[in-house]
């Protein structure tokens, strides 16, 4: 199996609404951000699947040093030497990838967030950092594409905490910031145990609105002569945007309890209905 095959089979597995994106690009740009999301894909079930704290640190920091081989020219992993053409070719920041480890290392020391502050600081490392990346794959021209993208990754991350609340739970994970939950009359229990209720509903609705002014400000955002280079980040804000209001109008509440998806033929219509109108 070579590096390339390892990221594709990495990424069709998650599932994920990316992989219905990444279809419609040219070879060169669709196999760069696989390699991209399988790094991210690595290193979050890392964060998710390992239960022993000091092995999956050892194992992020392994990444880290992974990284800097990488940059030295020298991967090991087929996740890293699927990255070693795209990282010159479209001059991707190291930084950056180390910020999505230390994203995921914040799994691994927090199971709660106080505000949103905190919060804000996780989303950013996780998905604005994922964001940027990718708006360097796909190519602009304007520097404000990077502030879209910026925005763009947090609106999917708080869909994916909204979408993920009971799941989350289930794992002793509370990611909805605790001053809110307060502000809302809703405790931790009520999140742990799944209580639905009219207090969790109004505590959702807030969150779901504050995902949406994200969307409307990165697509305000996103420069006209950018908008076709950058029409993989539209379809995947059609999707995400979609199950967002899918889990509005079945009532917020229900993500204690279930786990609201599109079908696969949905996304691919919603992104081709993008990739066509764009």
């Amino acid at each position: 199996m070579t590096p390339q095959q390892y990221c594709e089979e990495k990424t069709a597995k998650s599932g994920s609404s990316f992989y219905y994106s990444f279809m419609f690009l040219p070879k060169d740009r669709r196999e760069a951000i696989t390699a991209l999301y399988a790094f991210c894909r690595e290193v979050d079930d890392i964060a998710d699947e390992c239960t022993d704290f000091t092995i999956a640190q050892t194992k992020l920091n392994w990444w880290r040093t992974e990284i800097e081989s990488l940059y030295e020219g020298k991967p090991q992993h087929p996740v890293s030497k699927a990255l070693l053409n795209p990282i010159k070719t479209y001059q991707l920041d190291t930084e950056h990838f180390i910020e999505v480890i230390d994203g995921m290392e914040m799994d691994l020391k927090f199971n709660r967030y106080e505000d949103f502050k905190q919060l804000q600081l996780y989303c950013y490392r996780v998905a604005s950092v994922v964001g940027l990346l990718t708006a360097q794959i796909l190519g602009f021209s304007n520097r404000k594409t990077l502030k879209y993208a910026h925005d763009l990754g947090m609106a999917f991350q708080l869909t994916n905490i909204i979408r993920d609340v009971g799941e989350d739970a289930r794992r002793n994970r509370i990611y909805l910031p605790l001053d809110e939950l307060a502000q809302f009359k809703v405790t931790e229990d009520d999140i742990l145990h799944s209580r639905e209720s009219d207090a969790v509903k109004n505590l959702l609705d807030h969150q779901i609105e504050r995902a949406e002014t994200y969307y409307d400000r990165a697509l305000r955002e996103l420069p006209a002569e950018d908008r076709k280079n950058q029409r993989v980040g539209l379809m995947m804000a059609a999707i995400y945007r979609t199950l967002l209001r899918e889990i509005k109008v079945d009532g917020a509440q229900k993500v204690l309890n279930s786990r609201t998806s599109l079908g696969a033929l949905r996304k691919i219509l919603l992104a081709f209905n993008v990739w066509i109108k764009t």
